[in-house]
C-alpha cells in the first residue's frame, strides 16, 4: 500500500473539474425557477454571486498554494481553527457530496428512461454507480482525463447554444431571417420585473448553482506543480463560469420572454428546437445525463479524499488513510459508494418529504463550507508574521475587506433561506446536523481517552 497521493492532475484537469462541478443540471433544467424570481435581472445575480465566489476561491487558493493537501479546507480548518472545526468541515462536506450524488444518480435513472422507458430505473442507477466507482479506482490522472471529457461535453453544448442564439439575435438564423434583437430583456415588465427583491430572493438558488466550485481546492493534493497550476486554474475558472452562465442566460432571455420560460420545457431544448434540430430533446438529454454522471464522479472523488484526510487527522477510522498501488484512497471510495447504494434505496422507500429534509443538509452544508474557508483564511493570516504575509505567493485581492464582504454575504443568504417555507427547513435541519457532528466528535474523543486510560492501566 502507498501512503502518499499521486500528483497526476494537470492544469486542464483541475480547471475542467471545477467547471464541471459548478456547471451542472441546474443550468440546463433548473435555471427557469430562478428566472421566475428575478426575470432578466438574474444575470446580475450570477454576476454578483460570481464575484463573491471569486473571493472565496482566492481565499482557498491562498492556503492551497501555501500548503497543498488532499483534505483542502478540512485540513485548513483543522490547522487554523482547531480539531473540532476540521472534524465538522470534513464530515459535513463528505455528507454534502453523498447527498448530491444520491440525487444525481436518481437523475441518471430518469434521463435513461427517455430512451428506454421499459427498463426499470433502478437498473440504470445501479449501473451508473458501479461505473463511477470503477472510474474512481483508476489512477488520478485517468480520473482527471475522464472528468475533463465529461465537463467538455457540457461546455461545448453551452458554447454551441450561445453561438446559435447570437446568430438568431443578430441575423435571424432559425427565425426566417428576422433578427430577434434583445428587446425581450426590458419588455414584459422591465429588466427587473419583480424589483430588487426578486434579485435578492434569487441569490440562494444562484449560490447553490455554484456548489462544487471549491473542488479546485480538493485537487491540490494531487496537482502537478500546484504553485503554478492552482493560481492559473482558479483565476480562469470563475471567469469562464460567468461567461457560460451569464452568456447562456443573456441569449435565452433575449430570444424568449422571461415570463414564458419554464412553461414549455428546458430553454436549451427550445433554442435547439427553434433552428430545426429534430433531435433537440435527445441532445439535451444526453448533455444532462453526462452532467449528472460528472457530478457523481466528482462527488465520489472528493468524498474519498475527505475520508483519507480525516483518517490522517485521527478523525475517521485508520482504514480510510491507506491507498492502493495506484495512489487511490480505495476504502473511502468503496464506503462512499456503499452509502450511495443505500441512499438510492432510501429514495424509493421513504416519502419525498423525508428526502427533502436530508437534501436540506446539503444546502446548509454548502454555505457552511464556504464560510469556514473564509474563517480559516483569516486565521491563517493571523498565524503568520507581517513579513511572511508579504511573501504569500497567491494573495487574495482586497484582503481583509474581500473576506469580510464574502462572509457577510454568506450570512445574508443563510437568512434568506428562512424567507421561503420550502427552504426554511434548511435552517432547522442544518444546525441540527452540525450539533450531531459536535456530539459525535466529543463522544469519539471520550472513547479514545477511555481506551488510552485502559491501555495505561494494563
Amino acid at each position: 500500500m502507498e501512503n502518499q497521493l499521486q500528483r497526476g492532475l494537470k492544469e486542464r484537469h483541475i480547471t475542467l473539474i471545477a467547471l464541471g462541478s459548478a456547471i451542472g443540471v441546474g443550468l440546463f433544467l433548473g435555471s427557469s425557477s430562478s428566472i421566475k424570481l428575478a426575470g432578466p435581472g438574474i444575470m446580475l445575480s450570477y454576476l454578483f454571486c460570481g464575484i463573491i465566489l471569486f473571493f472565496i476561491l482566492r481565499a482557498l487558493g491562498e492556503m492551497a498554494v501555501h500548503h497543498p493537501v488532499a483534505g483542502s479546507f478540512s485540513q485548513y480548518a483543522n490547522d487554523y481553527l482547531g480539531n473540532l472545526a476540521g472534524y465538522i468541515t470534513g464530515w459535513n462536506y463528505w455528507f454534502v457530496w453523498v447527498i448530491t450524488c444520491m440525487t444525481e444518480l436518481t437523475a441518471v435513472g430518469i434521463y435513461m428512461e427517455f430512451w428506454f422507458p421499459e427498463v426499470p430505473r433502478w437498473i440504470w442507477i445501479l449501473a451508473a454507480l458501479i461505473i463511477m466507482m470503477s472510474f474512481n479506482f483508476l489512477q488520478v490522472s485517468a480520473y482527471g482525463e475522464l472528468e475533463f471529457w465529461f465537463a467538455l461535453i457540457k461546455i461545448i453544448a453551452i458554447i454551441f447554444m450561445i453561438i446559435i442564439g447570437l446568430a438568431m439575435i443578430l441575423f435571424g438564423f432559425g427565425n426566417n431571417g428576422v433578427p430577434t434583437g434583445i428587446s425581450n430583456l426590458w419588455e414584459h415588465g422591465g429588466f427587473l420585473p419583480n424589483g430588487l427583491e426578486g434579485v435578492l430572493m434569487s441569490f440562494q438558488m444562484v449560490m447553490f448553482a455554484f456548489l462544487g466550485i471549491e473542488m479546485i481546492g480538493v485537487t491540490a493534493g494531487e496537482a502537478k506543480d500546484p504553485e503554478k497550476t492552482l493560481p492559473r486554474a482558479i483565476n480562469s475558472t470563475l471567469l469562464r463560469i460567468l461567461i457560460f452562465y451569464v452568456g447562456a442566460l443573456f441569449v435565452i432571455l433575449s430570444i424568449y420572454p422571461w415570463n414564458e420560460i419554464g412553461t414549455s420545457g428546458s430553454p436549451f431544448v427550445l433554442t435547439f428546437d427553434k433552428i430545426g434540430i429534430p433531435a433537440a430533446a435527445g441532445i439535451i438529454n444526453f448533455v444532462v445525463l453526462t452532467a449528472a454522471l460528472s457530478s457523481c464522479n466528482t462527488g465520489i472523488f472528493s468524498s474519498g479524499r475527505m475520508l483519507y484526510n480525516l483518517s490522517h487527522n485521527g478523525q475517521a477510522p485508520k482504514a480510510f488513510g491507506t491507498l492502493n498501488k495506484k495512489g487511490v484512497p480505495f476504502r473511502g471510495v468503496m464506503v462512499t459508494s456503499a452509502v450511495l447504494l443505500f441512499g438510492v434505496l432510501l429514495n424509493y422507500l421513504v416519502p419525498a418529504q423525508v428526502f427533502t429534509w436530508i437534501a436540506s443538509i446539503s444546502t446548509f452544508g454548502a454555505l457552511l463550507t464556504w464560510f469556514i474557508i473564509l474563517l480559516a483564511q483569516w486565521r491563517f493570516r493571523k498565524s503568520i508574521t507581517p513579513e511572511q504575509q508579504k511573501n504569500i505567493k497567491f494573495k487574495t485581492p482586497l484582503y481583509p475587506l474581500s473576506t469580510f464582504i464574502a462572509g457577510a454575504f454568506l450570512i445574508f443568504v443563510a437568512i434568506l433561506l428562512g424567507y421561503y417555507p420550502d427552504t426554511r427547513i434548511a435552517l432547522i435541519v442544518g444546525p441540527l446536523w452540525v450539533a450531531i457532528l459536535v456530539i459525535a466528535y466529543y463522544a469519539a474523543n471520550l472513547n479514545k481517552r477511555q481506551n488510552e486510560a485502559e491501555v495505561k492501566e494494563t
